[in-house]
């Protein structure tokens, strides 16, 4: 791969997923995309990565979102052909078993913002920039960002970004709720993403991913169905070989060593 680098951390707990397109400012191609499905892929399939973190190369943007210039020698036909494919890449983004760690720095703009919303958690350093401006250049959202947004912010701070397109720094996107933990100035973000992210991995991989499960499926529906849901999280984890080396291990006082998925 060209345009992704793919990083092991944490004995390989920990996978980093690198937009590598410094020189672009991590424009999204269609190339890229492709190469982000199998990135995506790979690290969904390997049972020893626990958590993922998504990054980027360079130090002026995670990501200014879709390749413009690709796209202005586009026919309508091109653009619907590169639709499935953005489609697909955003998606598996989204879809990774795994918790997903975003870390941005500089812009965090369209496609950009919508793969840092992508994932369950944002850290952002002082220099981040975000913003959903395809409403300035005649198109909608269409990484999630419509969906994402209303989830995460409420739908009148949601539609204040998209219907304007305007772009929010660290401290309102921190203040909206775009960003979960903010790294301090001359702190090293990259290295508290990946701390997070073994954070994680050192917990139940069983037990995280169910978890995860039932956040992104519980969101939205009736308290009775969302409890539903939660239940068959439960039932997953109690039942697995994780919930009985755990309960061992807090018996011997010792760390856990999970068996895992």
């Amino acid at each position: 791969m060209e345009t992704i680098k793919v990083l092991r951390h944490d004995e390989g707990r920990v996978a980093e997923i690198v937009l590598n397109r410094p020189q672009a400012m991590n424009a999204i191609s269609t190339a890229m995309a492709r190469e982000l499905i199998g990135a995506c892929a790979q690290t969904a399939a390997e049972p020893g990565v626990r958590a993922v973190v998504l990054s980027s190369a360079g130090d002026r943007a995670f990501s200014v979102g879709a390749d413009l210039k690709e796209r202005a020698r586009m026919t309508d036909e091109d653009l619907l052909r590169q639709r499935q494919v953005f489609r697909a890449a955003f998606g598996a983004v989204l879809g990774l078993p795994q918790p997903a760690v975003a870390i941005v720095h500089g812009f965090a703009l369209g496609g950009g913002c919508e793969l840092a919303l992508s994932c369950d958690l944002v850290v952002a350093g002082p220099t981040a920039v975000f913003g959903l401006p395809e409403v300035t250049v005649g198109l909608v959202p269409g990484g999630g960002g419509t969906q994402l947004a209303l989830r995460r912010l409420g739908p009148g701070r949601a539609a204040d970004l998209v219907l304007t397109g305007r772009r929010v720094g660290i401290d309102e996107a921190e203040r909206l709720g775009l960003v979960d933990r903010r790294v301090p100035p001359g702190a090293d973000g990259h290295s508290a993403a990946v701390g997070l992210a073994a954070q994680i991995a050192a917990n139940s991989p069983v037990a995280v991913r169910a978890a995860k499960r039932a956040l992104r499926h519980g969101w939205g529906v009736g308290l009775e169905a969302g409890l539903d849901i939660e239940d068959a999280a439960w039932r997953t984890a109690a039942t697995s070989a994780d919930r009985r080396e755990g309960i061992a291990a807090f018996a011997e006082n010792r760390p856990p060593d999970w068996p895992g998925p």
